[in-house]
């Protein structure tokens, strides 16, 4: 039976379709606008990210050029001698690099790693020309040698590391005579551990057999920077050379650190061992981009 509806009920019915209609369109209207906020939010990120990364660049490029510029005016001393020659051989990776990729990186992953290597550069050279600057003494200010800003990152390799990280920096003290070889000691077992960890010898020996070997057997540091490398996804022996230059230079800081050149305890003002910190801080976050997923 076809069931009756008064004009009221009719007029109603159209009210109420017209509302599920408004509705609809509203929700839609909404929908649009939401998407084209997040769509717009993105862009912004994207662009605020992108004018950040050329402003670090720009400016990591610059303290290169400074750096670099004012290191090949330094008297080179015999006891820095092979230092700096490793930060020279680490400049000349890094401009390998930047002619390679510098304009053209293949994907995010090579930018990222090549802002990194511009940064390792730049604190590299930036720390030997310290060494020469044994009267120009700055203010540093202690919150800036004990900034754990690697725990985070460590604490996700191996707790350990972490823990022995916040022992290194609590060494850097300017009343402490013996900072730098404490700090140097400690951040080099860290530096060791992780490759040691990340990279194992027989499984790097696996994934390369016939490669370059230590006299132990072992597969060398530069092999492992491969393996570590590949697992990112990266083949590019430009980065590999970098890479290893890198911790090489790190390992030659430790040695002219160690050896107590400055005074019978080898105690350093506050300003080189803030350098000291910063060079060994970037390089090991730079290893531990490497590692990490």
């Amino acid at each position: 039976m076809v069931r009756r509806v008064s004009a009221s009920q009719l007029r109603s019915m159209a009210r109420q379709a017209q509302q599920k209609r408004r509705q609809a369109i509203n929700k839609y209207n909404q929908q649009v606008r939401q998407h084209n906020q997040k769509v717009k939010q993105a862009v912004n990120k994207y662009n605020q990210a992108v004018r950040s990364y050329n402003s670090r660049v720009r400016a990591n490029r610059a303290k290169i050029i400074s750096e670099f510029d004012k290191l090949k005016s330094q008297k080179v001393t015999v006891k820095y001698t092979v230092y700096q020659q490793s930060v020279t051989t680490l400049h000349t990776y890094y401009s390998n690099l930047d002619s390679r990729f510098g304009d053209q990186a293949p994907n995010d992953m090579y930018n990222w790693f090549l802002d990194l290597s511009e940064r390792e550069t730049a604190n590299s050279l930036a720390v030997s020309n310290q060494l020469y600057d044994d009267d120009q003494e700055q203010a540093v200010q202690v919150e800036e040698l004990h900034d754990a800003e690697l725990k985070d990152q460590l604490k996700e390799i191996d707790p350990e590391l972490h823990d022995r990280w916040l022992g290194a920096l609590f060494s850097l003290n300017e009343n402490n005579p013996d900072a730098s070889r404490h700090f140097c000691t400690s951040a080099r077992e860290i530096f060791t551990s992780i490759f040691k960890k990340e990279a194992p010898n027989q499984v790097v020996l696996e994934k390369f057999p016939g490669c370059s070997t230590t006299q132990d057997g072992h597969p060398t540091r530069k092999v492992k920077v491969r393996y570590l490398l590949a697992n990112k996804g990266i083949a590019e022996a430009a980065f590999e050379d970098f890479i290893d230059a890198d911790v090489e230079n790190i390992i030659q800081l430790f040695g002219i650190f160690n050896d107590g050149t400055h005074g019978s305890a080898g105690k350093y003002p506050m300003n080189q061992l803030s350098a000291i910190k910063k060079r060994v801080q970037d390089g090991l976050f730079f290893l531990t981009e490497l590692v990490l997923t």
